[in-house]
């Protein structure tokens, strides 16, 4: 017997992981917003919070975990493969291997700080909607949704850049960068907010879904469904 596969969930999950990949690309750069400093990422990154709260709300838990771990799956499969492009000697008339280096050449430090920020602070951000759903009975999405990218995008941004720059920036703005990046992400998620709810309720709508995870484990390493 054939499982029906959602659509609508399939193409939530390619997003979240574009806007990972994407993100990653962008954190070699670091920007400028009014006296702090940050990874461009953070000009993305909210977007994968935004839809990892649709996903455990509508689907739960369990769907969230699974797009998570495919999230980690596409940007080590993308790292792995920006390596050996890097790898490979270029054709003599291609000019711009520094550049392309510099740009997809991450080191394994930064690597390593991006994948481990991103599964806590993503694993974080589903298990309190998901507690949170249930604790209130489904009561009070815009609370659950802003506490949970609080904790999650604070535990992102400061895995991500503790372990990213220490030893390379001054601990004053190190600190800064972990502050500006978890608040203006927070603030990202509080501006779009009136969104997210409309997408929600739409997809709810669509799907007929609305998960509540009252039988689940949280186990971030448990792929079945319960």
């Amino acid at each position: 017997m054939r499982t029906k596969v959602s659509v609508l969930f399939l193409l939530t999950g390619v997003l979240f992981a574009a806007c990972l990949l994407i993100s990653n690309l962008l954190a070699s750069k670091i920007i400028q917003i009014g006296p702090w400093s940050a990874p461009a990422g953070v000009l993305i990154f909210p977007l994968a919070y935004i839809i990892n709260d649709v996903i455990a709300e509508v689907w739960g838990y369990a769907k969230a975990r699974l797009i998570i771990w495919a999230g980690f799956a596409v940007n080590l499969m993308a790292v792995v493969f920006f390596m050996l492009a890097i790898y490979f000697p270029a054709a003599p008339f291609y000019e711009h291997q520094a550049a392309f280096q510099t740009i997809l050449g991450s080191s394994v430090r930064i690597v390593i700080a991006s994948l481990m920020a991103y599964l806590m602070g993503s694993f974080l951000n589903a298990f309190l909607m998901s507690k949170l759903k249930v604790m209130s009975e489904g009561r009070g999405f815009s609370f659950r949704a802003i506490a949970s990218t609080l904790v999650g995008e604070g535990a992102d941004s400061l895995v991500f850049i503790t372990i990213a720059f220490v030893g390379i920036f001054p601990l004053k703005v190190i600190l800064g960068m972990i502050v500006t990046q978890a608040l203006l992400k927070t603030a990202y998620e509080v501006a779009v907010l009136p969104l997210t709810i409309w997408v929600v309720n739409k997809v709810k709508q669509i799907e007929g879904e609305d998960a509540f995870d009252n039988e689940i484990s949280y186990n971030p390493f448990r792929l079945k469904q319960v």
